[in-house]
């Protein structure tokens, strides 16, 4: 997928106001409308320049777009991080098009909001509201470690809410919640914070939804409830069978290595996965750890136990 330089599109600087970019997009839509241009890719400029604009005339999209930061070239191949919009408050909704692969892989498709895929839409009522109305809801991603679905409690955390000030420049506001979070609570499950909406004056305040996803963790990695966990084992330790100590969430434990274990053999240990009625469990992986050659008592070790165990890892490959 290619990296679209938004601003480059449009002409205008990264600090543009919000009148700028307005004025670059009437230039730009009347120099290419379809019914005006006689350019031969007045059709797809047109359109790109209606994509773009609908990035940078929405502070949320736009400060989302601009973490993803200005080293990235137009064009050049790009892969979005699973957590680039995280941390950021978002409301409202996309607005109907047909808009690039690029556009969709940040935002998900028209229907799906203004903010990245997941967020869900809009409801309650949007700015500009009579009074008294309910106040719209909003989204936020946020990324947190695995202790926090494990343990539980009450986190501190900190949104970024995109926001135009007085010139028109856009500006993010940071606001502090302390957030309950539920021992289990899984990647791609919400925490609704009621009242933690927008709010339309004289009416009642719109609720906050937060997606959880996890930080990468240096021991475990999560599928659903069960945690997985890559143990490196000496050869002996495989082929003998052993008894070695392991991490698990709750402490470490002495695991009981199988004789005649290999590299990806896993084990079982019921209970220590993230917490459930009933909890996930941990999968120990085993990877096999060759100690070093690094000297020649090492290499003669090595030498001697060629001799005594003669054996060819690729038989099974042929010839």
């Amino acid at each position: 997928m290619e990296f679209k330089d938004y601003y480059g599109i449009m002409g205008v600087a990264r600090d543009a106001t919000e009148a700028e970019i307005k004025q670059a997009y009437r230039k730009l839509a009347r120099k290419y409308h379809p019914d005006v241009s006689k350019a031969k890719d007045a059709e797809a400029r047109f359109k790109e320049v209606g994509e773009a604009y609908e990035v940078l005339k929405n502070p949320e999209k736009r400060a989302a777009y601009d973490q993803l930061g200005s080293g990235h070239r137009a064009g050049e191949n790009f892969r979005p991080p699973p957590d680039w919009g995280s941390g950021f408050e978002f409301s409202g909704g996309a607005e109907q098009g047909a808009y690039s692969d690029f556009f969709e892989a940040l935002f998900g498709r028209a229907a799906g909001g203004g903010a990245p895929p997941g967020f869900g839409g809009r409801r309650g009522a949007a700015p500009g509201a009579p009074p008294g109305s309910r106040g719209e809801d909003h989204h936020a991603r946020i990324l947190l470690d695995l202790d926090a679905t494990l343990d539980g409690g009450t986190r501190s955390i900190g949104l970024r809410v995109p926001h135009l000030d007085a010139s028109g420049r856009l500006e993010l506001r940071e606001r502090t919640l302390a957030v309950k979070i539920p021992k289990g609570i899984l990647p791609g499950q919400t925490i609704r914070l009621a009242g933690q909406g927008m709010q339309v004056h004289g009416g009642t305040a719109g609720d906050l939804y937060i997606e959880v996803e996890f930080a990468a963790h240096p021991l475990y990695r999560v599928d659903g409830r069960d945690l997985l966990l890559e143990l490196p084992v000496a050869p002996w330790e495989a082929a003998l069978g052993s008894s070695v100590q392991a991490p698990t969430p709750g402490g470490a434990i002495d695991l009981k290595i199988p004789a005649g274990s290999h590299a990806g053999t896993k084990l079982r240990v019921k209970g220590r996965g993230i917490p459930a009625d009933p909890p996930g469990d941990l999968y120990v992986e085993l990877q096999i750890a060759l100690p070093p050659a690094a000297d020649e008592k090492a290499r003669a070790a090595y030498r001697a136990f060629a001799a005594a165990a003669p054996f060819d890892p690729r038989a099974r490959l042929g010839g």
